[in-house]
């Protein structure tokens, strides 16, 4: 069942999965009707899931799902990785890729490999305190608390060290 994505609890779970490039306004509203009904016809072992997908950030698909109700199964998830792949078909972009790192620098969205990366903490581009999209959050709460964060107090922590 489609939920707003607002009304799912900090304990639902979510998974984040990155675009290779920002969708434009047209392709974000021509998605709506699909999300809405991926997360309106998501089942668990013949079970409805209460369940939000939406776009943030232009960037970052997200899927929640509020396991008090029912939790998903692995037929389940393979059928949400099947969607976003039918995704990737239509959109053209990988979403399932994770060699990226999306940074929020001065109010754009910077996307970086870890030998990007290295050389940009060098030019002082990137510091602990530049904000990170840490798409291993795993809650609903943990996206609306540490969603982007600090880098320094991520896995990237120890980029910054000495």
């Amino acid at each position: 069942m489609n939920v707003a994505f607002d009304n799912l609890p900090a304990r639902a779970r979510v998974w984040v999965y990155q675009a290779s490039r920002p969708l434009t306004e047209a392709e974000l509203v021509g998605l709506l009707p699909r999300l809405a009904a991926f997360a309106e016809e998501w089942t668990s072992h013949g079970q409805q899931l209460l369940a939000s997908a939406q776009f943030l950030h232009r960037q970052f698909l997200v899927i929640g799902l509020d396991e008090a109700a029912a939790g998903a199964s692995g037929c389940s998830i393979d059928a949400s990785v099947r969607f976003v792949r039918e995704l990737e078909q239509t959109l053209g972009v990988g979403l399932l890729e994770k060699s990226q790192m999306a940074f929020l620098n001065e109010g754009e969205l910077q996307m970086l490999t870890r030998r990007e990366l290295r050389a940009a903490i060098a030019a002082g581009q990137v510091g602990p305190d530049t904000l990170y999209f840490n798409n291993t959050v795993t809650t609903k709460g943990e996206l609306d608390d540490h969603w982007p964060a600090p880098a320094g107090q991520t896995w990237l922590s120890g980029y910054f060290k000495g």
